[in-house]
C-alpha cells in the first residue's frame, strides 16, 4: 500500500538476501563461520543457512551479528539516497530483536491473529506452519511488539487496512 502511495519502503529481508550473495565481506565471514558448503554456485544456500541458525541459538546470534550490521549500513545508504523524501519506511519483523528501534522516529506494528500470520507466511514463503512457528519462537511476542510500538495497525482481514494507513500517512 505504501509503495502505491509513493512512499519508499526498505525491505531488510529482501536486501539481506541480496547482500548475502553480493557483499564480499559478508560472504567471507559467513563462509568462515559455517563452511564453504554454505554457498552453492556463488549463491547462499538458504535452506542450509536456515538449518544452521534455527537449530542452534549460538549460531543464530553469530549469523545475526554478521548480517544485521551489513543490513543497517545498507539501510543508511538507502536513506541518504532517498533524502529528498519526507517519509521513509522500513518493513521488518525483527526491529526490536535486532536492536534497531533507535534509528526510527516511529515504530508501526502491523498485527493480526497468530493463525492468520502463520497462514500468510506459509503462502508467501512456502514454509510449513511448524517451520513458521520455529522462526516466530526466535522473535519477541506479539504482545511485547505491540507494547513497544508507537502505532498499531490491525490487518486481520476484518478491519479495513487502507483507512488505518491513510490516517497515519495522509494526515
Amino acid at each position: 500500500m505504501l509503495l502505491v502511495m509513493g512512499i519508499p519502503v526498505y525491505i531488510p529481508d529482501t536486501r539481506s538476501k541480496i547482500l548475502c550473495d553480493t557483499d564480499d565481506d559478508l560472504r567471507k565471514n559467513l563462509t568462515a563461520l559455517l563452511g564453504r558448503d554454505l554457498y552453492t554456485g556463488g549463491l547462499l544456500n538458504r535452506p542450509a543457512l536456515a538449518a544452521h541458525i534455527f537449530g542452534d541459538e549460538k549460531v543464530l546470534k553469530a549469523v545475526n551479528a554478521l548480517i544485521h550490521p551489513a543490513v543497517e549500513r545498507d539501510f543508511m545508504t538507502w536513506v541518504k539516497e532517498h533524502s529528498h523524501c519526507s517519509i521513509l519506511v522500513q518493513e521488518s519483523a525483527i526491529i526490536f530483536e535486532a536492536g534497531l528501534e533507535h534509528i526510527f522516529d516511529k515504530i508501526i506494528c502491523v498485527t493480526a491473529p497468530e493463525d492468520l500470520r502463520i497462514e500468510r507466511v506459509c503462502k508467501r514463503s512456502s514454509l510449513t506452519p511448524e517451520a513458521v512457528r520455529v522462526r516466530m519462537n526466535h522473535q519477541i511476542s506479539e504482545s511485547e511488539r505491540i507494547e513497544r510500538s508507537d502505532i498499531i495497525l490491525v490487518n486481520d482481514g476484518v478491519q479495513a487496512l487502507m483507512p488505518q494507513v491513510k490516517k497515519i500517512f495522509c494526515s
